[in-house]
């Protein structure tokens, strides 16, 4: 996950890709879209196209034969005998499930399904999401017989996993002419406030476009169009106004013209209002392992409750900037109980404990204002030996466990609280190594404690608000249950 945005003061990630909040029609950082004339109609029959590719790929995987006519196609002796055989598979896009506290994955290439170092003619452990796209022009008509693995790495490369068995090359998505969607929005019981939108890049791509749109009466109306870099890009305008949005990213070279065509769109709901809401910074945006970003299930605490709740979380929030988007971006929603966890990027930064806890009471009393109960939770501990060891976040003052504490202190005082912060710490008082990776952010089993406890205590304390609400199941990867 990309934590440039994470954080209070932005820094380097390990992933190059890409804050303020805007009303749901504003068009922040707008580029000129290089495309082709458009219409509404044909943008909504490309949507309804679309589901219908997504289909015809999911009864491929499932061995069911989908034939496909080229209406181009011409009959002839040379066509159909050749003088030399041709490479047909130029491309192909591999995918596998996230793998939990992976970092980044390694891909190899194999002769044949035999998983010897002499079998291998390509490796890269530099894939920071669950796919890659290759460009197989270089190996020529052999590659179709070839073989592929993959295995989950860690920051340092140790593998956390065996590597999945070799499977042939051609199992893949042949010829891929745009990148693929990544996000999980559909899965989400609510779709987040700031979306992050991911994919698997186009082979040698290292910028991305994406354009969202919103579903009218009179069809699909473009509404951003956004800057992305070679994974993701983080939403800085919030999506407030209700209704159906679909978004959909093509890759640019460095002068930004188009270097592949547009991925199929993918949807997402805007709905108000919605009885529980999550106000907060990062570890409540999602995201986990420092490349994984907010947008998959795996890595967000609101997967794991069984109350849907909200996301309103926007990374690198100090509790003065929730204080501050507070009409904004709780109000259209008009939750009934709001649940607000902050100041890990006060008490790590220059914010002192006092300050923290008159933003968190000026919040307090702003729900009581509007009528919304206030759930406040414990903020969460770092472990400053891990954020000094990669250097992907800045080193905490000595004294940051004292702030901590006087904001906690502060939070269990409160007619409705509970103490989540306990759940992922060590004896010291850090956060366990086993559940985060980069110090700062809980990984998937600090999230999923965190996600249970809140939505027990919702249960338990509102039941004439939660009893009705339906809950999404959660499907999650086969390996984060290993």
């Amino acid at each position: 996950m990309n934590y440039q945005r994470l954080l209070a003061v932005p820094v380097a990630t390990l992933a190059a890709a890409l804050f303020f909040v805007a009303p749901a029609e504003a068009t922040p950082r707008v580029i000129t879209p290089a495309t082709d004339e458009e219409t509404p109609e044909t943008l909504a029959q490309d949507l309804r196209i679309a589901e219908a590719q997504k289909t015809d790929l999911s009864r491929k995987k499932k061995g069911v034969k989908v034939i496909e006519v080229d209406p181009n196609a011409k009959d002839t002796a040379e066509a159909a005998a050749p003088s030399a055989p041709a490479q047909t598979l130029k491309k192909v896009r591999l995918t596998w499930p996230v793998t939990p506290s992976a970092v980044r994955y390694q891909v190899v290439l194999l002769k044949g399904p035999e998983d010897t170092a002499e079998n291998v003619v390509w490796s890269t452990d530099q894939c920071y999401t669950n796919g890659i796209e290759l460009d197989l022009l270089p190996f020529g008509a052999a590659a179709e017989s070839y073989y592929w693995k993959s295995c989950p790495l860690d920051y340092s490369g140790n593998a956390l996993a065996p590597s999945t068995v070799p499977a042939p090359l051609t199992t893949g998505e042949a010829n891929p002419t745009a990148p693929l969607p990544t996000t999980e929005f559909e899965k989400m019981d609510y779709a987040p406030l700031y979306p992050v939108f991911s994919w698997v890049p186009t082979a040698g791509a290292k910028s991305h476009v994406v354009e969202v749109y919103r579903e009218k009466p009179t069809g699909m109306t473009l509404i951003r169009t956004l800057q992305g870099g070679e994974y993701d890009y983080y939403e800085e305008g919030g999506y407030t106004m209700p209704g159906r949005y679909a978004w959909r990213v093509r890759a640019v070279d460095a002068s930004g013209w188009p270097i592949s065509d547009w991925s199929p769109f993918s949807a997402f709901d805007v709905t108000a209002p919605t009885p529980v809401a999550a106000l907060g910074d990062s570890i409540t945006h999602g995201g986990g392992a420092m490349s994984t970003p907010p947008g998959y299930l795996l890595y967000d605490w609101e997967s794991y409750s069984v109350v849907p709740i909200k996301n309103l979380g926007f990374s690198g929030n100090t509790t003065e900037a929730m204080l501050e988007r507070f009409e904004t971006d709780v109000l259209p929603f008009n939750p009934r109980v709001l649940v607000i966890m902050g100041g890990v990027n006060d008490y790590r930064g220059t914010t002192m404990g006092s300050e923290t806890v008159e933003h968190l009471a000026a919040i307090r009393d702003k729900c009581d204002a509007y009528g919304i109960i206030p759930v406040f939770a414990t903020v969460t501990p770092i472990h400053p030996g891990l954020i000094e060891r990669y250097g992907q976040i800045e080193t905490p003052p000595s004294d940051w466990q004292v702030h901590r504490a006087y904001i906690n202190h502060w939070v269990m005082e409160q007619k409705y609280c509970i103490d989540v912060g306990r759940l992922v710490e060590d004896a010291m008082g850090w956060m366990a190594t086993k559940y985060t990776t980069d110090g700062l952010h809980p990984d998937y089993q600090g999230k999923r404690m965190i996600g249970e406890a809140i939505g027990k205590y919702l249960s338990a304390h509102f039941p004439w608000i939660t009893k009705d609400l339906d809950k999404k199941p959660i499907v999650l990867p086969e390996t984060a249950n290993q």
